[in-house]
């Protein structure tokens, strides 16, 4: 059976260069999209489609699907996170044990570990990027020592994750053209610069009409303005960048390492223009260390500091690894969200450090509410749910966030839709509705328009599930307009 779907899964390789469909925001988006590749079918979602042609590309996921066959569970997506995300201190580990000692090996491994990115990306959500850390580090440890086979390939890796990791892959090739070999670096440009076009030119440009959404993010209306603002009026572009604590995100990112890396910052600063696009982002999510944005700047900020440490005397490489464990438990502490603080103080009724996030177990009454309801939907069904429940039901063909499809919202390639407040034509169709016992004002308005049309299959303290027994609301295609709407038929 696997041999039947890995040649289906091949035969079908040309249809999705073509239709890959990319996701970002919600969980149950992706989740959907990789089980439905698993099954043969494109890398495609119904969940909320506005996320998987909006923002980025990611052909590596891609590689996940043949774990859905033996794991039909949204929990490979976060062990497959974890696992890259903790991976990421390979590269550390085994460059500073072939350079140092094999102690201070393990000790700057754990710096990266403790770096508050790379616990803040492992938390939030899942994204594509918690795979760049492990992989960029290992293209820059296969630089480091010119061992170029696997360099290649790590290169490779990484350029099919996200078009946007141009911003680490480009600048490690110029460093591999200036301090290892002028020829591989070259080549390393020319490949992440075609990569990048043919992901926005073609690949994006196919899904969405234009190379990106993201233009937007880029103050003063635009490249355009914004070079026009530092040639016309700088002062304006210097106090941008020094508003809403961006020079602080800088030193949240920099401080974790002692800025042990300044005593030979080339390679560090291959993470220059990662970081300098978050701060120059007028979205607020880039240059906050709690999203997944900063996790690709760590590797070059981490091994550039082995690369520092590697030329100093044996006294200053134990001082400055000192040096660099006690800043990273100190952020660590300070603002990042790993438990230490009550291993050092385990004791304390307040342990060092910020409040760790809470969370639901799977125990929790919720959770429990949750599963014992999604037992009552048949596993064909096509669903509409409320968005935490999506991850969970996404192993069928149609699967929607509530109120998609009856009302469009964060689905499709632009906001189009959902200023029209049009519906898509599946919801005629749709055949159960998952959603909180006690829903917010908005979802009321949205489910008072359709519930004459379901009919309560079964309830408990905190959802409700409906089963379709009629069809007097429809979407339909009124005559002069472009858009789908629900009518009240009245049938």
């Amino acid at each position: 059976m696997a041999g039947s779907r890995l040649r289906r899964l091949g035969g079908r390789a040309a249809g999705w260069l073509r239709r890959v469909t990319v996701w970002q925001a919600l969980f149950g988006v992706v989740v959907a999209a990789t089980s439905s590749t698993s099954r043969g079918s494109h890398w495609t979602s119904t969940s909320a489609p506005r996320h998987l042609g909006t923002s980025a590309y990611d052909f590596g996921l891609i590689l996940l699907a043949p774990f859905y066959w033996l794991w039909p569970s949204a929990g490979v997506l976060f062990f497959s996170q974890s696992l890259m995300l903790g991976l990421g201190a390979l590269p550390v580990f085994m460059f500073a044990r072939k350079h140092l000692h094999e102690f201070m090996a393990l000790l700057l491994a754990i710096v990266y570990l403790l770096h508050p990115a790379i616990a803040f990306t492992n938390r939030e959500n899942f994204h594509p990027d918690s795979f760049l850390p492990f992989l960029v580090g290992m293209a820059i440890y296969a630089a480091l020592d010119r061992k170029w086979r696997m360099y290649w390939v790590f290169i490779v890796l990484s350029l099919m994750v996200k078009e946007d990791v141009l911003l680490v892959v480009l600048p490690l090739g110029v460093w591999v053209a200036f301090a290892r070999d002028r020829r591989r670096g070259v080549a390393t440009v020319l490949a992440t610069l075609l990569a990048t076009l043919v992901g926005m030119f073609l690949v994006m440009k196919s899904l969405i009409g234009v190379p990106t959404r993201n233009v937007w993010r880029i103050p003063f209306g635009g490249p355009t303005g914004l070079l026009r603002e530092i040639i016309e009026r700088p002062g304006n572009v210097i106090e941008y960048l020094r508003s809403d604590d961006r020079p602080f995100y800088l030193w949240q990112m920099t401080f974790p390492v002692a800025f042990v890396f300044l005593r030979r910052p080339s390679l560090a600063a291959v993470s220059v223009l990662v970081l300098g696009s978050n701060i120059v982002s007028n979205f607020v999510y880039q240059y906050r260390i709690q999203y997944h944005y900063s996790a690709i700047a760590v590797p070059a900020i981490v091994m550039g500091s082995v690369y520092a440490i590697e030329m100093m005397q044996p006294r200053w490489q134990r001082w400055s690894t000192g040096l660099a464990v006690g800043a990273a438990v100190w952020s660590c502490l300070m603002w990042g969200i790993l438990p230490i603080g009550r291993l050092i103080t385990p004791v304390a009724d307040q342990p060092l450090g910020r409040p760790v996030p809470g969370y639901w177990h799977r125990d929790h009454p919720r959770a429990i509410d949750a599963r014992e309801l999604f037992a009552e939907i048949p596993v064909a069904a096509s669903v509409s749910a409320y968005h935490s429940l999506t991850a969970h039901l996404a192993h069928r063909e149609q699967i929607y966030q509530f109120p998609n499809p009856f009302r469009v919202v964060l689905y499709g390639p632009d906001d189009t839709l959902e200023a029209a407040r049009a519906c898509i034509p599946a919801a005629n169709d749709l055949q159960y509705v998952m959603l909180k016992a006690d829903l917010d004002a908005d979802q009321q308005i949205d489910w008072d328009m359709v519930k004459v049309d379901f009919t309560e299959a079964a309830r408990n303290e905190s959802f409700v599930v409906y089963r379709r027994s009629g069809d007097r609301v429809q979407c339909q295609l009124l005559d002069g307009s472009p858009f789908w709407q629900l009518v009240d038929t009245g049938a």
